[in-house]
């Protein structure tokens, strides 16, 4: 039994080794999300600056300023100017194509250019990864001066999706891993029909206790209870039975029972099998749902029928 305690105390640290993994991982993901997103959000206003810049420059204008960029929703942002310029469509799309192919995370975005007071749109594009899908139109036709802002809006990245996605993954397998542990922690209820089960389980046995039909197994204590009536069994009794009791009505091969019952000692002893086996049965004789039937030409098998 010290061998069943030692694997049932393997199996509750390696559960416990499972949710701390998994913990540290929700943690470590939670932490690189925020501090690559507020790094990717601040390169991309950068960005988004100096696309200004270079608009205004090329428009002749070498001392206004660009005033700060704002962010008007998750995905879209806005560039503004101190003062009215004038653009080719042909140059603002080569700049900002130019400029957003340093920003990892802008593949596809749509680029308006508003006319400041009316919110009516002056020129716009719409930029994909597949160039087969731009959307491109009046090139070379120059706009008038006028007052402008230059409304940015990329499509959510696949890249921000994944990390949230991984962190709702990791969430996941933490509450699995955290029920799974529960259940195998998770005392078996009490046995009916046996006035010593209390008494066993106060001893602190009852996770020792397997049912066979009527009758409780003690594989601590050697002993099989069946209303009130303790029956006393060997060592090597207890062994064979216990290997029945976790594969009831399954096919038990005799190389399997002497392999596991005798080999650690060093010595298999063809006929003593069946003499355990004989001693059993009789045993087992109390409760008549239960027998154990040989197997031709495979070994034996304990029957238990409803």
């Amino acid at each position: 039994m010290s061998e069943s305690r030692n694997h049932l105390s393997g199996k509750r640290k390696y559960l416990w080794g499972l949710i701390s993994l998994a913990f540290i991982s929700v943690i470590c993901v939670a932490f690189s999300m925020t501090g690559s997103d507020d790094f990717d959000i601040a390169r991309r206003e950068v960005l988004l600056r100096r696309i200004g810049h270079e608009i205004l420059l090329q428009s002749g204008d070498s001392t206004s300023r660009v005033l700060p960029v704002k962010k008007i929703s998750e995905n879209e942002y806005q560039v503004s100017f101190e003062h009215a310029f004038t653009f080719l469509p042909d140059s603002l799309m080569n700049t900002t194509r130019r400029l957003l192919a340093q920003d990892p995370l802008a593949h596809d975005y749509v680029v308006n250019v508003i006319t400041c007071g009316t919110d009516s749109v002056a020129y716009g594009y719409a930029i994909s990864n597949n160039k087969k899908n731009d959307i491109v139109t009046c090139l070379g036709r120059k706009q008038p001066r006028a007052c402008y802002l230059i409304n940015i809006k990329f499509k959510p990245t696949p890249i921000i999706t994944a990390k949230k996605e991984y962190f709702f993954v990791a969430l996941a397998v933490l509450a699995l891993v955290g029920f799974i542990y529960w259940r195998s922690a998770k005392p078996r209820k009490a046995l009916p029909g046996n006035g010593n089960s209390d008494m066993l389980i106060a001893e602190g046995r009852h996770t020792d206790m397997i049912s066979l039909g009527s009758m409780l197994f003690d594989t601590e204590a050697r002993k099989l209870i069946i209303n009130g009536n303790t029956i006393d069994l060997t060592k090597t009794e207890t062994r064979v039975l216990r290997i029945f009791a976790l594969s009831p009505n399954e096919p038990i091969e005799r190389s399997r029972l002497q392999k596991e019952i005798w080999e650690d000692e060093g010595v298999i002893v063809g006929r003593s099998l069946d003499m355990f086996i004989s001693k059993l049965r009789k045993k087992l004789e109390l409760d008549p749902t239960i027998k154990i039937a040989v197997i031709r030409g495979k070994g034996y098998k304990l029957e238990i029928s409803a």
